[in-house]
């Protein structure tokens, strides 16, 4: 569910390999919540944001691609330069990074409050995740070179449970403050929130987190990043910006020219490997089957979330006239029932196997069915309670499909390879968010007139179409290998 995962560094194994010839300086309780801290803050404005989209268009005057832009925009940026950022601390040191990464987030946060058009807000959101993709890397790796036991696996098991956590916080917290309209500011507080919080963890990592870094860190991939990147926007820009501007010559150009780009990144990266170099993504991964079938689920299953969040804050908001709050509040039975699940997956895992996930999948399906029920029944006098069922079936389906799907993909990865791997998995996962904000965001704005019936019928599409998607994920479950 979340934006980031328990796998986000793509140098795991470089740092295992590396930690004992760190000075033996322990990471204590007051840095472990300093680390987490940088995890917890981007994965918390990806569901923060949400809530405040319709705020901030009717503010901004956004058109409906533009919003799109808003969400996906700090996605690509993270997803691109995620292992990217690794690299830097490995090679640079990690405290030094993770500083960096801090303070130009909440920079970048300040520019996100204080934007005067949509066209910045843009601009500055896919700041946020440079650095954020700078940060988070770094979080992992510290965990893992400074800590050891019983030690490492709280602090392990801590930052897995940072993503229900962050769902919940940013859900509450994103309907709090835009409802609050403090001063007047509308939904720029969801920003501003975010620069006292990162002042304090500047000045505790410059004290509680030590410095570690890599004996023989890679060499970043400029080639391969800019040719991703390049690929992903020649993708998502004409994704989202097209059909409200009727469909220009240059989004059809960039459209048809983005598998040009795919194509010249995966030579390039194959060019690389077969010259001993560290691309940015080993394209011999994809010989591993537990990868290559695991990464063909992970497309479907978070570009189905990051589609949903897009779709059910507006829907809930420009539809049914909920607030902000009543919006929020209205995720928590999905955040939680997530949480809980997460945290039951590995012995759940242990005793049932891959059947977990499949029940999961098929969970899912039935709660967004639910909530299609729901909207047909009562819309547009929609009660918060109706939707609560379907909302705990999708939430418990995500748990048990997404705690388990990290550990299967990895699982007939040699050591020597989990690093690289991780990195994959990760921009996989983000670059698929971004793709699912793209798509079924555009879906739902191309189906939804402003009228009840219109929104009406542009969920329920969406949501039919996603509940296909669970199927599917269903489905793709039974190719899996068994997890270890």
């Amino acid at each position: 569910m979340p934006p980031t995962t328990q796998l986000e560094t793509p140098r795991a194994a470089t740092v295992i390999a590396g930690a004992g010839q760190q000075e033996e300086q322990r990471l204590g309780r007051l840095g472990l919540f300093t680390v987490l801290l940088g995890v917890f803050l981007p994965m918390t404005d990806f569901f923060i944001v949400n809530v405040a989209l319709p705020t901030i268009d009717k503010d901004l005057h956004a058109s409906s691609g533009m919003l799109q832009l808003v969400v996906a925009g700090y996605t690509i940026a993270y997803a691109v330069l995620l292992v990217v950022g690794g690299r830097l601390g490995d090679t640079f040191g990690r405290r030094r990074l993770f500083l960096a990464g801090m303070a130009g987030f909440t920079l970048a946060s300040l520019a996100c409050g204080i934007a005067p058009t949509v066209g910045i807000l843009v601009a500055v959101r896919a700041l946020q995740g440079v650095t954020a993709a700078m940060m988070v890397p770094q979080v992992l790796s510290t965990i893992q070179a400074k800590t050891h036991g019983t030690e490492r696996a709280r602090a392990l098991g801590i930052f897995g449970a940072c993503g229900g956590i962050a769902t919940v916080t940013g859900q509450l917290a994103g309907g709090l403050l835009v409802s609050a309209n403090i001063a007047g500011t509308g939904w720029r507080p969801i920003f501003l929130v975010n620069v006292p919080i990162g002042i304090a963890g500047l000045f505790l990592a410059r004290h509680a987190v030590p410095e570690t870094r890599s004996p023989a860190p890679a060499r970043i991939d400029v080639p391969g990043t800019a040719l991703l990147g390049t690929a992903l926007l020649m993708l998502l820009i004409p994704l989202t910006e097209g059909r409200s501007l009727g469909w220009p010559l240059w989004t059809v150009i960039l459209l048809c020219l983005s598998p040009v780009a795919a194509a010249g990144f995966v030579i390039a990266e194959r060019r690389l490997e077969r010259a001993g170099g560290v691309p940015l993504v080993p394209v011999s991964l994809l010989s591993v089957p537990s990868m290559r079938r695991g990464l063909s689920l992970v497309v479907p299953f978070f570009g189905g979330f990051g589609g949903f969040m897009f779709i059910y804050a507006l829907t809930l908001q420009d539809g049914a006239h909920f607030g902000p709050l009543k919006t929020g509040a209205s995720l928590v039975p999905f955040a939680l029932a997530f949480l809980v699940t997460s945290l039951s997956t590995a012995s759940l895992i242990g005793r049932f196997g891959r059947k977990v996930m499949t029940i999961g999948a098929i969970g899912q399906a039935i709660g967004i069915l639910g909530l299609m029920a729901a909207f047909l029944a009562t819309w547009p006098g929609i009660n918060p309670l109706l939707l609560a069922p379907g909302l705990v079936f999708s939430g418990i389906g995500q748990g048990l499909v997404m705690s388990p799907l990290f550990r299967v993909v990895l699982s007939e990865v040699l050591p020597a390879q989990a690093g690289a791997a991780s990195g994959v998995l990760t921009t996989t996962l983000q670059s698929s968010l971004a793709l699912g904000v793209a798509t079924l965001g555009s879906l739902y704005l191309t189906e939804s007139p402003a009228t009840h019936l219109g929104t009406l019928s542009a969920t329920t599409l969406s949501l039919g179409l996603l509940a296909a998607i669970a199927a599917l994920v269903g489905y793709l479950t039974h190719r899996l290998p068994e997890p270890e």
